[in-house]
């Protein structure tokens, strides 16, 4: 049976016929990622036009979009264990069916239940078709299999590929129909499978390892958490949080799913996420400046649409054309975390102080100089700062999760914890908080300032009381985001100093497995859980 790569002289993929070129053959993985990637199932660039379409409301498409990030989250846990046990022609084949029908259902569909569904299946799969491409691709990447290098390649895949879905999406929509994005990822899709047909073989790993031991009960429960978590983060302020019925059910069942997992993980050998990764320094601490971190750039997901629509009059192809100026900064971002975090060692306290001292650039530029006539091309250097920031910090403190010293039974269960708090907490705690803070802060300055405006409008009886009121929200809008960024901006030069006095001489040095180490080590569980 062959082997995952050859043992010996240059790097070559066995899954791949001999009659393809073997330089070729990386880069027809890599192909195969792109596709995957931009198969999200639902489009959150599209939401306003989904909105119009559809009768959707602009919450039930964002909690669509987190479902999918939920559903791959989940999936770190036993995407080992799925690659082991299938090849990676069958996983190919069968996430590209998956992701066929769910682009099918999200481009017809109106039922939120059916379209969240829909989309956390799509996330599972999604995870696990760019593991298999990735996996293999490692050794391609990085010989020596360390992890700070490869992870600079995942996520100048993944995080440029989140930028350029969002123009494509857009000017598809603006051409033809928002639905037309959903059919050219699926003939994509389709010429995918055609490729794996031909160009893949069907090789397994030496060892077969059954898909004994999986604690599925716990990943319901997670996800379930995950899900409950989500909701009262994106609804929250659209059902007045705790005083509907909505949010305490669902608060009910977070805490609920959240309390059964902890207490199954206190006595199952084998839980979907044990202690030892949920109490490791590394997780915790990664939780922690993810936090943090996102809550800080969330104006991100509240301000920035809100200011360049009602303020500078962006229309839709002008917003989504922001989204390169973000590209040029996560492209910018993982070279210059390359050549010094995973090329030069450089600590991570000094990589986390640059990553926050690029965010305090962000803000400190909103605050100074959010105006009513800036220009687009003056957009560039903050959005530019926001991409690298955001990027250098997810790539830093995943890479410190692999030298976090855990057993690699384990591992994957930590990779689900920063999954969900980077990707999904960090998605929706931050600007449900900021969200909320913008309606006290804006109902506050809109009163005074419709105070001001009622004498205004004594003096000036000649003007349109509805011009004058519209100018009024506009001006409120503005001082309130100000006000805001303000305050975001001493909270993240705090934290700047509280990194820069902390102590921390740890260098990356986060060295990944053989593969035929987690093959032993996986067989191991596998075997034990068949005998118990």
């Amino acid at each position: 049976m062959a082997d995952w790569h050859a043992p010996q002289g240059p790097f070559d993929i066995p899954d791949v016929p001999s009659f393809v070129p073997r330089r070729l053959k990386p880069w027809l993985f890599i192909f195969f990622v792109l596709i995957i990637q931009f198969s999200g199932g639902i489009y959150l660039a599209a939401a306003s036009d989904m909105v119009g379409t559809t009768g959707l409301m602009q919450q039930d498409i964002l909690m669509a979009g987190y479902a999918s990030i939920i559903g791959l989250a989940i999936n770190f846990a036993v995407m080992f264990r799925i690659k082991f046990r299938f090849s990676n022609r069958t996983q190919l084949l069968a996430c590209c069916i998956v992701l066929i029908a769910a682009n099918f259902i999200c481009a017809h569909t109106d039922s939120v239940p059916l379209l969240v569904t829909t989309c956390f299946v799509a996330g599972w799969f999604r995870m696990q078709a760019t593991f298999a491409c990735n996996s293999t691709l490692q050794l391609w990447l990085t010989p020596t299999r360390d992890m700070s290098v490869f992870f600079c390649y995942v996520y100048i895949i993944v995080d440029s590929v989140i930028q350029l879905s969002g123009i494509a999406v857009i000017y598809t929509a603006f051409y033809s129909q928002w639905e037309y994005m959903h059919l050219i990822m699926t003939g994509l899709l389709v010429l995918m499978m055609l490729m794996v047909l031909v160009l893949v073989r069907p090789v397994r790993a030496p060892m077969f390892i059954p898909l004994l031991g999986i604690d599925w009960i716990g990943a319901i429960l997670w996800s379930g958490f995950m899900m409950s978590f989500t909701f009262i983060c994106v609804y929250g302020n659209y059902f007045d949080w705790w005083e509907a019925q909505e949010i305490c059910v669902a608060t009910v069942a977070a805490l609920l799913c959240l309390g059964i997992n902890l207490w199954r993980a206190s006595f199952l050998h084998h839980p979907y996420i044990s202690f030892m990764a949920m109490k490791n320094r590394n997780v915790i601490r990664a939780t922690g400046i993810y936090l943090i971190f996102f809550t800080l750039i969330a104006t991100e997901h509240v301000f920035e649409h809100s200011y360049a629509a009602s303020v500078l009059g962006f229309d839709e192809t002008n917003l989504i054309d922001l989204n390169w100026y973000v590209f040029a900064g996560i492209i910018a971002g993982c070279a210059f975390t390359y050549f010094t975090f995973a090329l030069r060692k450089w600590r991570y306290k000094t990589m986390t102080a640059i990553s926050f001292a690029l965010a305090i650039v962000y803000l400190a530029w909103f605050y100074f100089m959010i105006d009513y006539g800036v220009e687009k091309e003056m957009l560039f250097l903050p959005l530019f700062f926001r991409g690298a920031a955001s990027v250098i910090v997810s790539i830093v403190f995943l890479t410190s999760i692999v030298q976090s010293g855990l057993p690699f039974q384990v591992f994957p269960q930590a990779l689900t914890i920063n999954g969900f708090t980077g990707a999904v907490m960090g998605a929706t705690f931050g600007p449900a908080l900021i969200g909320e803070l913008l309606g006290h802060v804006m109902a506050e300055n809109s009163a005074l300032l419709s105070a001001a405006a009622t004498d205004t409008c004594l003096e000036a009886v000649n003007m349109h009381l509805g011009n004058l009121y519209g100018l009024v929200a506009v001006q409120a809008l503005v001082e309130s985001m100000k006000e805001i960024y303000g305050l975001l901006l001493i909270i993240a030069a705090v934290s700047l100093l509280v990194i820069l006095v902390s102590y921390s001489p740890a260098r990356p040095w986060a060295i990944f497995p053989k593969w035929k180490t987690i093959r032993r080590t996986l067989k191991h569980i596998a075997r034990s859980e068949s005998r118990a």
